[in-house]
Formats: structure tokens, C-alpha cells, sequence
């Protein structure tokens, strides 16, 4: 089933249109990642699904509904939940009030959620207390990720999670993806670590100039001479 549709975008900031009739879909369960040069508006698309630039034409639809331009709440009510680039917590806050920040559409944090949150990141456990900026840049994206959780979401959108990482954490980030989709939550990734993530993903999609160039399964891509010497560094 197709959990995430985008038909024709076209989107940006202000007056500058970045997305050029953009489609792309997501199906209940997947795993796929957006790859391309910088500045190829990929972190953009990934804002517009989530209703945070300004439309321009298309549609956005979720679950059958479209959801064109709805706001941040509202998305995360349908069902999805977005963790930006750098560090996308509240600094001054504690990891326990970073996550109860990410059950703000509903009544209270379940001991249950939490529970579930520091099996998968035994780390938030340990650091409740610790003020979230104190924290190394893994536990904070960590700490990103499981507040997205808290909403218990079937598609986390992520975008650039590995961005100034030791390269010793990315590995470790991205098993906890991997077990993430494993347990039936859908995954739309994009991710500067090319060749690493369409090694875990099932579908990749090349976006360049704000445009959608390519769509292949993620072995392909790997596959594509063309495509390794351009965007996998050889």
C-alpha cells in the first residue's frame, strides 16, 4: 500500500521555487532513500512533505488524503514525523523533557512509550537528567530520533541524520534506522553517506536541480556505473 505520495511539487521559499514538479512515493513498510549533489533541493523536498515551505503546485498525500501544506501538528497526527538536519532538539532542556516534548499531541508521555524509547537507545536512560546541548552530536541525534518516536509514526522522515558524526557513530545510527524499518515503521532518508544508506534502503530516488532524474531499486543504483562515479564517489 502507498503510504506516502507526492505528485508534481513544486516548491520553495519566498519567490525562490527550488522543486520542480517533483514526484515520489513511499509504500507501507519501505525503505528508501533521496540521494544527489548539495543544492539540489533534497532537504527542501523533505521540508515541503512536512508543510514547511512555501507551496507553489502539486499535491502531498498521505494514506490516501492529501495533506498539501498542512501544518507540522497536523502531520504528525496523520502519522508521520520529521527529524531535520543539526540538531533538531531543545538544547537547554533534559533528555526526559525532550521526549515529553515529542508527546505534545497528546495528553502525557506512557510509561509504555518511554520504555519502548530507551530499549532502542539505551543511552536516553542513562542521560534522563542530562541537559540535551551537553551531549555528544550521536546521543543528540539519538535523542532526536526517539522524541520522533514518541508519536509512534508508520513513516519518520530523516533528514541527513549521520551530518557531523564521527564516522565510528554512523555505522551504529544506522543499524538503529535499519531496526527501526524492521519493525514496520516506513523509512524516507536522505543522507550524504550515498553508497551506505542504498546498501540498507530498498528504493533510491537521484534528485538534481530540483528535479527527480532517476527511481530504481537500491541494488541498481548501486549497480549504475554512472551513478557510482557521479554520486558514490567512484
Amino acid at each position: 500500500m502507498t503510504l506516502l505520495e507526492v505528485s508534481d511539487l513544486r516548491a520553495g521559499y519566498g519567490d525562490l521555487q527550488i522543486l520542480n514538479g517533483i514526484d515520489l512515493s513511499v509504500n507501507d513498510g519501505e525503505y528508501v532513500t533521496i540521494i544527489g549533489p548539495n543544492g539540489a533541493g533534497k532537504s527542501t523536498l523533505m521540508d515541503s512533505i512536512f508543510g514547511l515551505t512555501d507551496h507553489k503546485g502539486g499535491t502531498v498525500s498521505y494514506d490516501g488524503e492529501d495533506i498539501t501544506g498542512l501544518d507540522t501538528e497536523e502531520c504528525i497526527r496523520r502519522g508521520m514525523n520529521y527529524v531535520p538536519q543539526d540538531d533538531s532538539i531543545f538544547p537547554t532542556l533534559s533528555v526526559m523533557e525532550n521526549l515529553k516534548m515529542g508527546a505534545y499531541t497528546e495528553s502525557e508521555l506512557s510509561d509504555e512509550k518511554l520504555q519502548d524509547i530507551y530499549s532502542r537507545f539505551p543511552i536516553l536512560e542513562e542521560r534522563t537528567a542530562q541537559v540535551a546541548e551537553t551531549m555528544s552530536g550521536g546521543q543528540r541525534q539519538m535523542l532526536a530520533i526517539g522524541r520522533a518516536l514518541i508519536s509512534e509514526p508508520d513513516l519518520l522522515i530523516l533528514d541527513e541524520p549521520s551530518s557531523g558524526l564521527a564516522p565510528h557513530l554512523v555505522d551504529e545510527l544506522f543499524d538503529k534506522i535499519d531496526e527501526i524499518n524492521a519493525d514496520g515503521t516506513a523509512i524516507l532518508i536522505v543522507e550524504q553517506n550515498a553508497e551506505e544508506i542504498l546498501n540498507r534502503a530498498d528504493r533510491g530516488y537521484l534528485l538534481t536541480e530540483g528535479k527527480m532524474q532517476r527511481e530504481e531499486g537500491a541494488e541498481a543504483m548501486l549497480a549504475d556505473e554512472e551513478i557510482r562515479q557521479e554520486f558514490l564517489a567512484g
